[in-house]
């Protein structure tokens, strides 16, 4: 099973769900690898998610491009004067395709985000033709956002699995009240409970999700 994990936004909990998902999967005894295609500033992201995967990968398996430039990839290529090899990403995770059962890929920001001038996450996304789980961060505005992602990844010809909201701060806004069974009415796509701390195992809902990844 391959998953790609993108968000409505940079900072909206990708790198968490992912390195949770990749913990829970390695603590049932499962192989697994998560691979942060582009870095951009530190390496942070790539190194949670190198810590949490199965032993024996390295940093530079699970994150082929790493810029210095904490922007948008199209930003970090153009100011460090670096060309972004696709066929470089992508070999990189086939290569974690044939050493691991599980690989969960981690976008960069946005869907939408720019790699290249007429190429954006998206993209990638598509060109290792995996199934899309959407990470929202439940705050007001999110309705919008949730919405435009879930509906251009389908417009891709993509399989959006789900989409999960996540908020590390407890509030009594209206709109993060509500955002939740707003998305339920209006999306065609299950809406995920997160994966805290306190779990030892995948919840159920998440083990459907990851079987709906599987091809037939």
């Amino acid at each position: 099973m391959s998953l790609f994990i993108t968000g409505t936004d940079t900072g909206v909990g990708k790198t968490y769900i992912a390195a949770r998902l990749l913990q829970l999967l390695r603590a049932s005894g499962e192989s697994c690898a998560g691979m942060k295609a582009i870095c951009c500033g530190d390496r942070r992201d790539a190194e949670l998610l190198l810590a949490q995967g199965s032993d024996g990968l390295t940093i530079d398996d699970v994150n082929p491009v790493w810029l210095k430039t904490p922007a948008a990839p199209i930003v970090g290529s153009l100011m460090e004067k670096v060309d972004i090899d696709i066929d470089h990403i992508l070999a990189a995770f086939h290569a974690l395709r044939h050493r691991v059962e599980h690989v969960i890929v981690e976008g960069t920001g946005g869907w939408m985000v720019p790699i290249h001038r007429n190429y954006f996450v998206s993209d990638l996304a598509v060109a290792m033709k995996l199934p899309v789980l959407a990470i929202a961060y439940n705050r007001l505005g999110c309705l919008n956002h949730a919405v435009l992602t879930v509906q251009s990844i389908v417009a891709h010809g993509l399989h959006c699995v789900g989409l999960v909201l996540n908020n590390a701060q407890e509030t009594t806004d209206t709109a993060t009240l509500t955002n939740a069974d707003i998305l339920r009415e209006i999306l065609g796509v299950p809406l995920l409970g997160g994966l805290g701390e306190s779990l030892t195992e995948l919840p159920a809902d998440w083990r459907f999700m990851l079987k709906s990844t599987v091809a037939p």
